[in-house]
């Protein structure tokens, strides 16, 4: 997970809230919503860093806070997060994200600033996350699933081809890597990027001491 900058919402959506009778299931222009949401997030899950594009065959439009239980929010942009398809009609210990989360409330978001997630998240050496605070630890593990075997084994997987390359000398200088993984740069980010954004700082902080 990586913090997420809301952008300005579409301009459509802000048009259908002005509609006698508006709702989520009656807006039409949700290939632009998904393109948002793409946008902003790098092409990147909100929540596994798995790839998504804007598409209802590759994502979903997440509310953070669902509609069921919070119908007053399901035109609220800042409420909406684009997520992977998190295993649907998959049995449930193989779900994730969004489909998993259902209408479960979590305690943070990662497009709240004032939550900072990746100062929550801990990436470690066998792929794996943790938190050390314990109801963000019991979402990541029970409502959405990220430590669900092919995220480690992903996780790891990445962060072990970028230090190897580093290793076979190939060029690379750490400490001029981090832009091309922590959005700095325009474009989509590689998958699972967060995990190499936090072994270049744990990296520059030991460099700095």
């Amino acid at each position: 997970m990586r913090n997420i900058h809301k952008n300005a919402e579409p301009r459509s959506l802000t048009e259908h809230r002005k509609k006698l009778f508006a709702d989520y299931d009656n807006y039409t222009d949700k290939n632009t919503l998904r393109q948002s949401l793409i946008d902003e997030q790098r092409g990147l899950c909100c929540y596994c860093q798995a790839r998504i594009r804007p598409s209802v065959e590759s994502m979903k439009i997440e509310h953070w806070r669902c509609q069921d239980v919070y119908p007053e929010l399901q035109l609220d942009y800042r409420n909406m997060l684009g997520a992977c398809l998190g295993g649907h009609g998959q049995p449930e210990d193989v779900q994730h994200c969004d489909t998993l989360k259902g209408n479960s409330d979590l305690c943070f978001s990662p497009a709240d600033p004032a939550c900072n997630v990746e100062q929550k998240i801990q990436f470690l050496g066998d792929g794996s996350i943790q938190s050390y605070d314990l109801g963000f630890d019991n979402d990541m593990n029970k409502v959405l699933n990220l430590n669900l075997k092919q995220f480690i084994s992903n996780r790891k997987a990445v962060l072990t081809a970028f230090q190897q390359r580093l290793q076979a000398g190939k060029k690379l200088e750490p400490l001029k890597e981090l832009p091309k993984w922590d959005g700095s740069q325009k474009g989509d980010l590689p998958e699972y990027a967060q995990v190499i954004v936090y072994w270049l700082r744990k990296r520059q902080a030991r460099i700095a001491k």
